[in-house]
């Protein structure tokens, strides 16, 4: 190659490399000042891309995180509440047993029943956790428990309902209770909200063509084998709609039925309930306008003489059973919050793991690239230097 003193090829070649060797030093120096090896989209677009919706999705959960855990401390509070009602009722029942003995003080045992009935009415108001209060009224809350995000990058979010478990002590007006049945049934009167009608021990329930849910709030409380099904009719529901929520909750529940839809309004609507065990079913329906509570019986007790202490025990054997099917669906309920809440808190780490893996640099690596970069600019510079000098030569010539 002849020299030149316009053209320095050996320099340009030398220039080239040391400005290679700079920029992947450049590099290297952000990745150990940074931490990661894609920290923009210049990096690698992809990566970028992906990293930062799976951020997004983390920030998400961490809120979801904050969801649940006062979902938890709601539904917490309500079983801790349930399950102290829990506790004066058996101790209400005793009291309510002694008062079976004809030589004792009823009107003192009265009193006493009078001050626990108080006390429970002060846990029920008290039972509150940022304002909500699982045991007055029969509404739902929602709790946010999941975003969804499928193949294409739609998100969906999922929540867990809890719904309220009235053990108010006020009496709510009573729509229908006439549908009380065991074996074999009872009919309802036809201007009732229903009939139930028995088929050996299988039971169909007519939601009466009279009957407008229209407005409103009339709660629908189905027993079966002491197993409680509600669902309170929305606004603007008609027959057909308080039938299908009725059918939901049984075939929810692994009850065999089917819906006859009525027309237009001119029809019962009935659900049939088949007995898929063949044992006796003990099945009953009541439906009330919702203003009530569960515990409303506390109001009657009375044991001031035999006969109305009789009653009584009969009447405190629901009022315990009211209180622990809240405190177990409660239970139950947090149980579930806290499970997902376990799981959201797994994801969130499963995914920054992942964000990690595609963006972290490798800081061993990128110690040990430093060093041999450096070394390269080094020699970099020296050979450059050795190029810029050739030209030099020439001068020689001229001597």
């Amino acid at each position: 190659m002849p020299n030149s003193l316009l053209t320095n090829t050996s320099a340009m070649i030398a220039l080239q490399n040391l400005r290679t060797v700079n920029k992947g030093l450049s590099m290297v120096q952000e990745q150990i000042s940074t931490g990661k090896k894609v920290a923009n989209a210049k990096d690698n677009a992809a990566i970028f891309a992906i990293s930062t919706v799976m951020q997004s999705d983390v920030k998400g959960f961490e809120a979801i995180s904050q969801s649940l855990n006062l979902g938890a401390a709601s539904v917490g509070v309500a079983r801790g509440a349930a399950e102290k009602i829990t506790e004066l009722l058996v101790d209400m029942k005793g009291l309510i047993v002694a008062a079976q003995e004809d030589n004792i003080d009823r009107n003192k045992i009265q009193t006493d029943i009078g001050q626990l009935r108080e006390q429970i009415d002060g846990i029920i108001e008290s039972a509150q956790f940022n304002g909500l209060n699982f045991l007055k009224g029969t509404d739902s809350t929602d709790f946010l428990a999941s975003l969804d995000r499928d193949a294409s990058g739609n998100v969906t979010a999922s929540a867990i309902t809890v719904d309220s478990f009235s053990l108010e002590t006020t009496a709510g007006a009573t729509v229908d209770n006439s549908l009380g049945a065991g074996a074999t049934g009872v009919n309802g009167d036809q201007n009732s909200a229903a009939q139930l009608v028995a088929n050996g021990n299988d039971f169909a329930l007519d939601i009466d063509q009279n009957y407008d849910p229209s407005a409103g709030g009339d709660v629908w409380e189905v027993r079966i084998d002491g197993r409680k099904f509600t669902y309170t009719a929305q606004v603007d529901d008609d027959l057909n709609d308080v039938g299908v929520g009725l059918n939901n909750l049984l075939t929810d529940a692994g009850y065999t039925t089917n819906l006859v839809a009525g027309t237009g309004g001119s029809a019962d609507v009935q659900l049939d309930i088949t007995n898929d065990s063949g044992d006796t079913m003990a099945f009953e329906v009541n439906v009330t306008d919702g203003t009530g509570g569960g515990l409303a019986n506390l109001n009657t007790l009375d044991v001031t003489d035999a006969a109305a202490a009789a009653d009584a025990l009969v009447k405190i054997e629901g009022l315990i059973q009211e209180a622990v099917d809240a405190a177990a669906e409660f239970g139950s309920s947090q149980k579930r919050v806290e499970l997902q809440n376990e799981f959201v808190t797994n994801l969130t780490d499963a995914l920054k793991t992942g964000i990690g893996a595609l963006t972290d640099a490798d800081l061993e690596a990128a110690s040990a690239r430093l060093q041999s970069l450096q070394v390269q600019q080094q020699l970099g510079i020296q050979a450059l230097s050795i190029a810029n000098s050739s030209p030099n030569a020439i001068l020689g010539l001229f001597q």
